[in-house]
């Protein structure tokens, strides 16, 4: 109802802005009806039902690359400062700042983000605004020729991390009888670490280690044909990794190495002499491996100890690896690991750090699913129903900056390798990624005697070797994922 003091004035014309003050009082009583929005049907399961529109779209985890330096220090590190033609620092644009930080991507690919406007800029005086507002906000879309400022902050997505083209020398060997010419070339390209006692290789996934008559394109097959080097025989492996894992393989170029590194991985009190320096190297001897659990273990670090056995399935067809009976009756073998949770839990998985103690068959993958109930992405021989749960599980993450919920999913309109941890298929995320070994040509000769301790070619040499093998590509696209920015 209208008050009465306002129809007592409606005798006399009204004022501007009484009548202003009349349109907004009358705009409050009846403020505008909201509006309708109808529910959609939706099937999940082969069950139908109403529900709410889908929202819209999410934002997308970015990567961040460091500040651009200021005019006094060099832009790359790690090059020669080359001035321009007029004697002043040369010009640095976006698309050669991207290039710098992403070596090993196709330069196509980078300006194929730049074509379609996923590159963005952040400059040093929105500090204060992205962290009172939303990062978004203050992002603006750079093109490839935009000239770096001192304290400018490129972000792109995740993508670009995951663009490596696949080159024919990093597919797969075909199985053949006789390794051919692209086979021998393709198992060199792995080699990381190579003396006259040792071979290290970077195995990729999907290769198996050990051969038999069906399977000729293994890696001990193919480094008897290619890593022998001109020697009689070839290097013998010195510890086996499964056929979906991948990262450091050791080898043992002469019949005195394999001997002392299969005691190292066997037991270390078998390969001790009387030299204390080669026992401290002994004792440094270590393996890490890298996966991507389902789930996160209830203590951030400790120490598995639960024996394994094997148990026969299908007639004697299939073999199993399972937690021993408390009991003890059954042959089983003791099995060690120690384990540390490396970061938060997203996406419902978390990366732990695996650090065996002994080595024994597919122990890490029957620790993490049993003994933790966390097992690795990818092992569909011991975690497959916790799998299955784990794909129909609703989960929400957050943003880092902004705090708002979102889904991890990639950039469309980009071709990226597939297996990552984003697959309706995951493939296994284990990965032998650090190894520590005692130096062994520094200790014996190629004929296998021992050297003197006052030999001046052995004190020259290390010690320990240590070696840090990258994730297979699958992998790393799950980190960049679930690692929303560069540190």
């Amino acid at each position: 109802m209208v008050p009465s003091h306002f129809m007592l004035r409606c005798r006399q014309p009204l004022p501007p802005r009484a009548v202003l003050h009349a349109v907004r009082w009358f705009s409050r009583v009846a403020p505008p009806s909201p509006v309708k929005v109808y529910p959609v049907i939706r099937v999940s399961n082969n069950v139908a039902s109403l529900g709410e529109p889908k929202e819209g779209p999410k934002p997308r985890q970015l990567l961040s690359l460091p500040p651009f330096p200021s005019s006094g220090t060099h832009p790359f590190p790690g090059r020669k400062k080359v001035p321009g033609s007029s004697g002043k620092p040369r010009r640095v644009t976006a698309i050669s700042w991207v290039k710098h930080y992403f070596a090993d991507i196709e330069p196509d690919m980078i300006q194929n983000h730049f074509n379609k406007g996923l590159v963005h800029v952040e400059n040093s005086n929105h500090e204060i605004q992205a962290k009172e507002n939303n990062l978004k906000h203050c992002l603006e879309k750079i093109k490839h020729n935009h000239v770096m400022e001192p304290g400018m902050k490129i972000h792109l997505p995740v993508s670009v991390a995951e663009t490596k083209i696949i080159k024919r020398y990093d597919t797969i060997p075909t199985a053949t009888l006789h390794p051919n010419a692209d086979e021998i070339e393709y198992i060199r390209r792995l080699v990381m670490h190579k003396d006259s006692a040792v071979i290290v290789l970077n195995k990729p996934p999907k290769v198996p280690v050990k051969g038999n008559l069906p399977v000729h394109n293994s890696m001990d097959v193919l480094a008897a044909a290619a890593l022998s080097y001109g020697s009689d025989q070839g290097p013998k492996l010195v510890h086996r990794l499964d056929r979906e894992s991948s990262g450091l393989l050791l080898m043992g170029r002469t019949k005195e190495s394999f001997t002392q590194l299969h005691w190292l991985f066997t037991n270390v009190n078998l390969a001790k002499s009387s030299s204390e320096i080669w026992n401290n190297a002994c004792e440094a001897t270590t393996q890490r491996y890298w996966a991507l659990v389902i789930g996160s273990p209830k203590e951030r670090e400790g120490i598995i100890s639960a024996p394994l056995t094997k148990v026969f399935l299908n007639d004697g067809k299939a073999e199993r690896i399972i937690l021993a009976h408390p009991s003890g009756i059954d042959g089983s073998q003791e099995a060690i690991t120690e384990y540390r949770v490396m970061g938060p839990t997203i996406n419902g998985c978390s990366w732990v750090e695996l650090r065996p103690v002994t080595g024994r068959k597919h122990q890490l993958r029957v620790h993490c699913a049993e003994a933790l109930g966390t097992p690795i992405v990818g092992d569909y021989k011991y975690g497959w129903f916790v799998h299955k749960r784990w794909k129909q599980m609703p989960r929400a993450d957050y943003e880092p900056l902004s705090g708002e919920p979102y889904k991890m999913r990639r950039t469309e309109g980009l071709e990226v390798q597939k297996g990552s941890v984003l697959s309706k298929v995951p493939l296994l995320h284990l990965h032998c990624r650090e190894m520590v070994i005692p130096n062994i040509s520094k200790f014996f000769s190629s004929s296998g005697e021992w050297l003197d301790e006052s030999n001046p070619r052995s004190t020259s040499k290390p010690d320990l070797l240590r070696f840090v093998a990258p994730m297979p590509s699958h992998m790393k696209i799950s980190w960049n994922l679930m690692s929303s920015y560069l540190v």
